[in-house]
């Protein structure tokens, strides 16, 4: 099942004025239990780092949505967005533009190939190493555009069924991954490979998460791929399910995981 067309589809629909398109990106982090991840990791940065103002680096950035996040939270921080498609970095630098985000630019870049030396605080990057295959290469690049004492933040699929795949022949639900999830050890030895100095994981999408994703996320994306009318019946489901998913999406942010279907990753140069 592949689910860029639907993600297309919603874009489009949101893409109409930047208040729809901001009303689009507080959807996503209402729904996406990686949002919730992602964002309680960047408060414990800002915790540390006493809110000042930080070089950010947006890896992957696909609809923009942690960055207008974290351009919200600090004004102030200098981002640059980039991902490798060339139509969407375009829309993104459009909207950005209208909201009047001097601090925020997009690129086109290649992960494969993009390095600013020590450049950055925080490198993000939530659901693109699944799609990479060279994935050492771009952890050293990331660690060559790291400050001293820069962090790296990741959101990928776990292997513990983070691709909704059984086994390594079995088609996974998300078919645009070269692998079926990172393994907990294995990645924190390839960033350390690299050259981090330090890396730590911790499991997201334990059985509170897997529940919350399947009835907010797998079942609608399904629907909406087998026929389009089902975009008038989203807001009637979601009205009856939501409460449900975001009581399960808090238990699975503020509860340890000894397994889960996602990573969490933190690494320091």
């Amino acid at each position: 099942m592949q689910y860029d067309p639907i993600k297309r589809s919603l874009g489009n629909v949101f893409n109409k004025s930047p208040f729809l398109r901001k009303t689009f990106y507080s959807l996503l982090d209402l729904l996406l239990l990686r949002s919730w991840h992602i964002h309680r990791e960047l408060r414990l940065l800002e915790t540390n780092t006493s809110g000042k103002a930080l070089q950010i680096l947006d890896a992957g950035a696909g609809f923009g949505q942690y960055t207008y996040w974290l351009h919200n939270r600090n004004k102030e921080s200098n981002i640059l967005a980039v991902d490798v498609k060339t139509e969407q970095v375009a829309d993104c630098n459009n909207f950005f533009k209208q909201i009047d985000a001097k601090n925020v630019k997009f690129e086109t870049a290649d992960l494969l190939e993009f390095t600013k030396p020590n450049t950055f605080d925080l490198v993000l990057s939530v659901d693109v190493m699944e799609h990479i295959l060279e994935d050492e290469l771009v952890f050293r690049n990331f660690v060559a555009s790291l400050k001293p004492g820069g962090m790296l933040l990741i959101s990928t699929p776990s292997d513990q069924g983070g691709s909704d795949a059984s086994d390594e022949h079995d088609s996974s639900f998300i078919e645009e991954h070269v692998r079926n999830g990172y393994n907990a050890g294995e990645i924190k030895e390839k960033l350390k490979r690299a050259g981090f100095s330090k890396a730590e994981t911790h499991y997201s999408y334990g059985k509170p998460g897997q529940i919350a994703w399947k009835l907010s996320m797998k079942y609608p994306i399904l629907a909406l791929g087998f026929s389009k009318i089902f975009f008038i019946v989203l807001p009637f489901y979601y009205l009856l399910v939501y409460p449900l998913c975001f009581i399960l999406n808090y238990m699975d942010t503020y509860t340890e995981h000894a397994s889960g279907t996602g990573l969490i990753v933190k690494a320091w140069k």
